[in-house]
């Protein structure tokens, strides 16, 4: 089984995460950001990921170390539930659409950590969520999970449309990419890691 906990506890944030990649897309997540709760549902829920989370963050500060924490929790889960990569597909490019708007993303589970984030147009909040936060997110993702990410949105005009968008292609991307493959053997680098 592909499952892996993770806690994080630090002087602004204690959390405790539980990801299985071979689930149903079933979560349970309790951030204390109703925004991002709805959006990792949604990549739980597109991405076929079981997700627990449970954080509690300093938000009389503001969202930032909850939604940046959350990134490298779950980045970090993703990376250690994955084990030696041996038999995953690796690459995955999707492009999904949420009513106007639309994005691509495109994965590369490759053991090097990298982000594209190349979207505009974004209101400042939605809600009381500040979307600039949606990068931090995917940076600390990236980072920790140690993938390329690369995520570009193509249109829209609806800022939670948009980010919607973004956070369902992440889990549909991630879905195939980390598939197991029976005609793959072995790790697929011809380096012979990842």
């Amino acid at each position: 089984m592909r499952r892996q906990d993770v806690t994080r506890k630090t002087s602004e944030t204690d959390i405790s995460l539980d990801l299985l990649i071979d689930g149903e897309g079933s979560s349970a997540i309790q951030t204390g950001v109703g925004f991002l709760d709805h959006m990792l549902t949604l990549l739980s829920k597109h991405g076929l990921f079981d997700l627990k989370i449970v954080c509690d963050g300093d938000l009389e500060v503001d969202q930032h170390h909850t939604v940046e924490d959350i990134g490298i929790a779950l980045g970090e889960a993703f990376r250690m539930a994955l084990g030696n990569k041996e038999g995953i597909t690796r690459y995955a490019t999707v492009s999904t659409p949420m009513d106007e708007a639309l994005s691509t993303v495109s994965i590369d589970i490759s053991g090097r950590p990298y982000l594209v984030y190349r979207v505009e147009g974004l209101k400042d909040k939605v809600g009381n969520f500040d979307t600039e936060l949606v990068e931090e997110f995917f940076q600390a993702f990236a980072s920790n999970a140690k993938i390329n990410l690369h995520i570009n949105l193509l249109y829209g005009h609806n800022t939670h449309h948009m980010i919607e968008s973004i956070f369902k292609g992440v889990g549909r991307a991630l879905d195939t990419a980390s598939q197991q493959n029976s005609r793959i053997k072995g790790i697929p680098s011809t380096k012979g890691t990842l």
